[in-house]
């Protein structure tokens, strides 16, 4: 549980979507990024590929992220895990040719001031649904899967798999036409409960900025792939 969920709470505020903040070259240069870092995880059973945005890479894009970031949200610190050296990365650039799950990304350790985390698409075919409703105990995937939920023995970095928002916000049927349009990858029942506070069509050069207690998924629109870049703060 976090330690701190009134101070998180004080710095919580609607998702925003800032259009036009990356010119087309800069996003080639990130594109160049995602080609030039090494491969962190493939993981097959998602589908996903992650790469760590390692240090080092290029100078001139972490400077113009931080900049960026900076002007929406103020001061923050990246809480975006550690590499071998124990430093810093700037995010995760994912490529994905299936819909992530529901989830929260709220950290993992429970004494952090938890802030504001960002999606930049690489590509302009996808969607992010984020919830109005809120979790505060840690990165967590949340799952009916009786196979997910017995996954106790989680590496450094993996969420934990969790039923608990089913108890949390009521048995109100989650909106059917919202499900048939944006979320058949998911069971409509594991959704029971929640209420949609914005869908995010990608739009390459824009940035989405939301709360790290919010309850998000992909959506189930790909062409064949995706590629974005997450990142995550706190104060």
């Amino acid at each position: 549980m976090q330690k701190k969920i009134e101070e998180i709470k004080k710095f919580e505020s609607p998702p925003k979507v800032i259009k036009n903040l990356f010119n087309a070259g800069e996003i080639e240069e990130f594109l160049k990024l995602y080609k030039d870092l090494p491969t962190t995880v493939h993981n097959k059973k998602q589908n996903v590929i992650k790469k760590r945005w390692l240090q080092g890479y290029s100078d001139k894009l972490e400077k113009l992220f931080v900049e960026k970031l900076k002007n929406e949200i103020g001061e923050f610190k990246m809480d975006n895990l550690q590499d071998e050296n124990d430093k810093d990365i700037f995010g995760l650039i994912q490529e994905s040719y299936a819909p992530i799950g529901l989830h929260v990304d709220a950290g993992f350790e429970a004494q952090n001031l938890i802030y504001k985390q960002s999606l930049i698409p690489l590509t302009p075919v996808g969607s992010t649904v984020i919830f109005k409703n809120r979790f505060y105990d840690g990165s967590t995937n949340f799952t009916q899967d009786p196979e997910e939920l017995k996954r106790k023995n989680l590496n450094y970095g993996q969420n934990k798999r969790s039923s608990e928002h089913l108890k949390m916000y009521g048995d109100r049927p989650f909106d059917k036409a919202i499900h048939e349009k944006y979320l058949k990858h998911e069971n409509i029942e594991n959704l029971k409960g929640l209420e949609v506070e914005l869908i995010y069509e990608w739009e390459v050069g824009s940035m989405l900025i939301f709360d790290r207690t919010h309850l998000h998924c992909s959506s189930s629109i790909i062409e064949g792939k995706k590629i974005g870049i997450a990142t995550f703060t706190k104060r």
